[in-house]
């Protein structure tokens, strides 16, 4: 099955069971007791243990899987050998056996490009707000988020003992999105989910001008898509720099699979190519519906603060 998939349903296929492995040793890692954390430009610009050890895992076994596709991590790590136990080689077999989108059967190893954020949420990991952390890889094609996996590692954890502890999320565009029920903020209530710890005046006279009637402050551009597309929230509003590639690359992915749209303020898609710089210049605005409403009632002066890429 392996040799006859096409290689995004094989690129995804080992996405989830790495992404699986990063889940593990995440939570392996915050278990110890010793989380590494190092600030990299700041106090709310954290770096852990985990962080590295993930992207080290995630990079290396892609690309020994995968050696022409492009893959471009957050985290900037010394060259140096991995750890054979980091390593993860295996596939989900049910992944493997979906249909491929006749329009992405034919791709090539290097027309992939791979964006990964190992750690989602590593200021709410190392204070303790687990649910929010998520493991990110986003598959690019011409520039488009076309396919994309997240591993929510503490998923459940606040259930007990007995709980399934950790989940993945993925989509493909044409395919469709699993390992979540979808659902929708009910029809006439607008429900937004933003920034926890980035919020500046652009953010806040952004949020009031959607007239929303709750606001949630969660961690995480992985958090805050599982938010929408699992009915909690109605529009991920970010009106600031400090989003990157990696953060909106698979979770748009898994978005766009089931009809939301995810766009900068000015109304514009994101691209995904090796060389786009990569920050989010223009800030994030991601809705499963009802998407021009939001991008009208952002105020002129913040667009204006937000240059366009």
């Amino acid at each position: 099955m392996m040799a006859s998939s096409p290689v995004l349903m094989r690129l995804v296929a080992s996405a989830y069971a790495v992404g699986e492995n990063a889940g593990a040793i995440i939570r392996k890692v915050l278990h110890s007791g010793e989380l590494g954390i190092v600030e990299k430009t700041g106090a709310n610009d954290l770096q852990t243990l985990a962080d590295r050890l993930v992207q080290k895992s995630i990079c290396t076994s892609l690309s020994r899987s995968f050696p022409k596709v492009t893959i471009i991590g957050e985290e900037d790590l010394p060259d140096e050998a991995v750890e054979e136990d980091l390593i993860e080689s295996g596939q989900n077999s049910v992944i493997l056996q979906k249909s491929c989108p006749d329009q992405y059967a034919s791709l090539k190893e290097e027309e992939l490009v791979v964006w990964v954020d190992p750690l989602d949420g590593t200021k709410e990991y190392t204070e303790g707000l687990l649910d929010h952390v998520t493991v990110l890889i986003g598959i690019a094609y011409g520039g488009t988020a076309i396919a994309g996996v997240i591993n929510q590692p503490f998923h459940n954890y606040q259930m007990g003992a007995g709980a399934t502890l950790g989940r993945t999320l993925w989509g493909v565009l044409g395919l469709g999105s699993f390992g979540f029920q979808l659902h929708q903020v009910p029809d006439g209530k607008r429900i937004v989910t933003t920034t926890r710890s980035h919020s500046n005046k652009l953010v806040t006279d952004t949020i009031q001008a959607m007239e929303p009637h709750d606001v949630i402050r969660v961690g995480g551009a992985g958090n805050k898509i599982i938010q929408l597309v699992e009915g909690k929230a109605s529009a991920y509003v970010f009106a600031s720099p400090g989003c990157k590639k990696w953060d909106t690359c698979a979770p748009e992915a898994i978005l766009h699979a089931v009809g939301g749209k995810l766009t900068d303020m000015h109304g514009n898609a994101y691209r995904y190519d090796a060389d786009v710089k990569h920050m989010n210049s223009a800030g994030v605005l991601a809705t499963l519906r009802d998407h021009q409403y939001y991008l009208s009632r952002v105020p002129q002066d913040v667009k204006e603060a937000l240059s366009s890429d």
